[in-house]
């Protein structure tokens, strides 16, 4: 990926003088949808940025997709009301009940039917898109095989805490690097759920948007691919965006996440390899759906490290005694295998940032609590494979944007503590068990990873752990506020 992004970035650069003039007549119509689901925090400051945008109000539409159950139903009405008497073209389509099918799928597709856009902008409750997103993206559109534009995700609060800090660099290797690379050499890449623009007929083509995966996007993005269309990605222009500050909103995206890429995996497979393409396309399509796979595989090797120790010591054989022909092509592969992303990351960081070897030190943390979710994502992987059905969990947004926000001040979305938490403290005590293990078998080699893994799987129990314990006191100090209002 560091290769293909050094090589081909430049295709990815967005033309400076290649901006729309707000005052030509014959610009297209752009509807802007905006899914939410009791977005309280946030739903204020989406519908302010988006109105915000550059562009005539008689050629923008703007949707919000209000599927919630709570009072953001009044605050968003109250919200929208507000903005059409200052006559902008916005709409307040809320569905309850059984009408909120498909979730956020089901919502694009409700509103796209009754859009009058010729191009569909995206923003999900946590970005702020930038005014120029529009002038900027839509004159990509004059190529008629472009089916979509997406572009860089920015932090708004990257140094709120470790966990966001991590998340940033996860989050920066994929935009900075994994779609470049993609992009700039042809290869497939996908719509990322927000943060991008779509030509209507594209996905109406391409067969609408379908909720039978939790990833509506990757497997939209994919189908349209398959069906010829091309898209643009511009790392230069960006959209910045709130990331989960705490553990249980980053767990719960990265089940979706995961379970939706292999279900989308499960389902369009087949017709990648049928289909006829180039080998560098369908090769880097079929690792790409199923690049999630890392964190079942993780878990296996956690559990067979002790296994493999004893028979080692039970069977006098070493692995040692193999010839050095197998054990120098095993070293390289384990090499790559490590080193390997963390230059992918390490590489983002320097595209990014002036003080990037400073930044060096939150990349052990981004491995900690990437071994940290392996447990979640294991359980998403299964449950994709077996087809197991699961409600969408949707990640919270508390509206964190500096470092004064506290955490504690709101908690009116949680996700509830689970069995995960279980999981993940055995996971960590399993791996100390190894390490003393190698130790006493005289074969420490593993330990440096084993001790990597159970700081991961320990900082994530305790970091959800301690946020369950929050909870439990928002919820105490509330029935104590409540006792003497019912009295």
């Amino acid at each position: 990926m560091v290769y293909l992004y050094k090589k081909n970035h430049a295709y990815c650069e967005s033309e400076p003088d290649r901006i729309l003039d707000v005052n030509d007549p014959n610009l297209p119509v752009v509807t802007v949808q905006l899914p939410i689901y009791n977005e309280f925090y946030v739903v204020d400051r989406l519908i302010e940025t988006t109105v915000a945008l550059k562009y005539p109000k008689d050629k923008l539409e703007i949707q919000l997709l209000d599927d919630s159950t709570d009072e953001t139903i009044e605050k968003s009405r109250n919200l929208i009301n507000h903005y059409k008497s200052l006559g902008f073209d916005i709409h307040h389509l809320h569905r309850s009940g059984a009408e909120r099918t498909g979730h956020k799928a089901g919502a694009l597709e409700a509103g796209m039917k009754v859009a009058r856009g010729e191009y569909i902008a995206i923003f999900d409750a946590d970005f702020m898109p930038d005014p120029d997103f529009l002038i900027k993206t839509v004159p990509y559109f004059e190529d008629p095989q472009i089916g979509m534009v997406q572009v860089r995700w920015g932090h708004i609060n990257a140094d709120y805490n470790v966990l966001t800090k991590a998340q940033s660099f996860g989050i920066d290797g994929h935009f900075m690097i994994e779609q470049v690379a993609r992009n700039g050499s042809h290869l497939w890449m996908n719509f990322n759920g927000t943060a991008g623009i779509w030509k209507k007929e594209c996905i109406v083509d391409s067969g609408g948007w379908e909720h039978d995966t939790l990833t509506e996007d990757f497997d939209l993005s994919y189908r349209a691919e398959m069906k010829g269309w091309k898209f643009r990605y511009f790392k230069d222009i960006e959209c910045k965006a709130e990331i989960p500050a705490m553990i249980s909103a980053y767990k719960s995206q990265q089940f979706r996440w995961c379970k939706g890429s292999i279900q989308t995996a499960v389902k369009l497979l087949p017709r990648i390899l049928r289909a006829d393409l180039p080998w560098r396309i369908k090769s880097e399509a079929i690792v790409h759906l199923i690049n999630y796979s890392v964190h079942p595989l993780m878990v296996i090797n956690i559990l067979f490290s002790a296994p493999l120790l004893l028979m080692d010591y039970w069977s006098g054989f070493s692995f040692y005694d193999l010839p050095i022909e197998i054990l120098m092509g095993t070293a390289a592969i384990l090499s790559v295998g490590s080193i390997g992303p963390m230059i992918f990351y390490a590489y983002s960081q320097k595209t990014l940032h002036k003080d990037w070897k400073k930044r060096m030190i939150y990349l052990p943390v981004l491995i900690m609590i990437g071994t940290g979710i392996a447990i979640v994502n294991t359980r998403a992987w299964l449950e994709a494979i077996l087809g197991i059905q699961s409600s969408f969990k949707r990640t919270p947004k508390l509206k964190i944007e500096k470092s004064t926000d506290v955490l504690k001040e709101r908690l009116k979305y949680t996700v509830p503590l689970d069995f995960h938490v279980v999981l993940e403290f055995m996971m960590g005590f399993y791996c100390l068990g190894t390490v003393v293990l190698s130790f006493m078998l005289g074969k420490p080699q593993i330990v440096g990873f084993l001790v990597i893994y159970a700081i991961g799987f320990f900082y994530v129990g305790y970091l959800s752990l301690k946020e369950a314990l929050w909870n439990l006191g928002a919820s105490k100090e509330k029935s104590a506020e409540e006792l003497p209002a019912q009295a």
